[in-house]
């Protein structure tokens, strides 16, 4: 009904019988109400209608019974059944439905392989942010006991790359969840070397809850992947890093909020994976990203494309330029990488010689909005950013 329509039920009986009389069942009214006005209205409504058939109306029993077809009866019941069930989800604490609203969005990651952050919905990019900010809440306080929901499970990590930082994260995060992690390193497993990437997949997920694995080729992850029964994890690859990007948006909302539509991140340096899933996590969360990078260091084009037309579909602009200055100009965030990944060693004169100009220092992070932030996601060089930037209040990165 409108809110301001009013809507009358009235039943009136006449019979012959003698001591019956006319019954009026009931009158309600809706008008100018809330919309949670209106559904504790309804449910009054139902409940109204229900009790006087069934106990309150003594004429219901001699004359209206006999008369209504059993589904009339099964009708009110079934209203107000269904009708209480809303209640109680409209009416549930904040904390109540944001939690079942959470558990829905994220259902639908069951069992997955997380490749890629495009994979994602929005939402569920959103609701995997939100439960890692919920998570961070609960265990960093330390007076309460922590929940351990991974008791039982265990993680395989395949570490062909080194990493400070995913190691101690994921095998501190396995133990503080109630699970297990098992580091495998390059002395440890060989990946299609001595085994083939189907029965190392197929080994691994007969005794793991999950896999995550760091390679170097990103067809590796996919071969994983395909012949894996249990979920692999993309730590990184030559062409995506996932879980970077979320940490790096996380950091974002924990410094900006949850809502980051309308900023704008400059990436300055090398067109890697950490850009690829960067540029395409920004662009899913309404921000616009500025690239710069010299020339024959762009991103990927395939994924440069996609990244374009979420953007568009986001409300975001994704730009890419040469020039460190022209990107970094009216952004709120300024990232940059590494420009010698492991394995490009032999390429590291060159490469630096390449990236002259792409320093981010003072006077670069002066050309950004004011109370730009900085990001890098470790291990950084000098040559990359200054000391001043990276541990300023600006920074991010710590």
């Amino acid at each position: 009904h409108n809110n301001t329509q009013q809507h009358t039920t009235t039943r009136t009986a006449n019979h012959s019988k003698p001591g019956v009389t006319t019954s009026s069942i009931t009158t309600h009214k809706f008008k100018h109400r809330t919309h949670r006005q209106q559904t504790k209205s309804a449910i009054s409504f139902a409940d109204c209608i229900y009790d006087q058939l069934h106990n309150t109306a003594p004429s219901f029993h001699k004359v209206f019974k006999p008369h209504l077809h059993p589904s009339v009866i099964t009708m009110f019941s079934s209203a107000r059944s269904s009708l209480t069930a809303i209640a109680k989800r409209q009416f549930a604490s904040p904390r109540t439905r944001n939690a079942s609203s959470l558990a829905d969005t994220l259902s639908t990651l069951k069992g997955e392989h997380f490749m890629t952050i495009d994979q994602l919905t929005n939402d569920e990019l959103k609701g995997l942010l939100n439960l890692s900010q919920k998570y961070k809440d609960i265990y960093s306080d330390k007076s309460n006991p922590n929940p351990k929901p991974l008791d039982g499970d265990s993680v395989s990590m395949i570490f062909q790359k080194r990493s400070t930082r995913t190691r101690v994260s994921t095998e501190t995060g396995m133990a503080l969840l109630g699970g297990h992690a098992l580091f495998l390193g390059p002395s440890d497993i060989q990946l299609g070397v001595n085994e083939s990437m189907r029965d190392t997949a197929s080994v691994l997920a007969r005794f793991n809850s999950l896999v995550l694995a760091r390679v170097f080729s990103h067809s590796d992850i996919e071969e994983l992947a395909k012949y894996s029964t249990v979920p692999i994890i993309n730590a990184l690859s030559d062409l995506h890093h996932p879980l970077q990007t979320l940490a790096d948006i996380m950091a974002l909302q924990q410094h900006f909020g949850a809502d980051l539509e309308g900023k704008t991140l400059a990436w300055v340096g090398d067109g890697n994976n950490v850009l690829h899933d960067l540029m395409l996590g920004c662009a899913k969360m309404g921000m616009s990203v500025n690239i710069a990078t010299p020339t024959g260091y762009e991103p990927n084009a395939e994924i440069l494309e996609k990244t374009k037309q979420l953007a568009a579909e986001n409300g975001g602009v994704i730009s890419t330029t040469t020039v460190a200055a022209d990107a970094v100009k009216g952004a709120d965030v300024v990232v940059t990488d590494t420009w010698v990944s492991m394995g490009q060693e032999e390429e590291y004169a060159k490469r630096v010689k390449d990236f002259d100009g792409y320093q981010v220092n003072n006077d670069l992070m002066g050309k950004a909005n004011p109370g730009a932030v900085f990001l890098h996601c470790l291990p950084r060089h000098p040559e990359e950013v200054t000391d001043e930037v990276i541990y300023s209040d600006h920074s991010l990165v710590f």
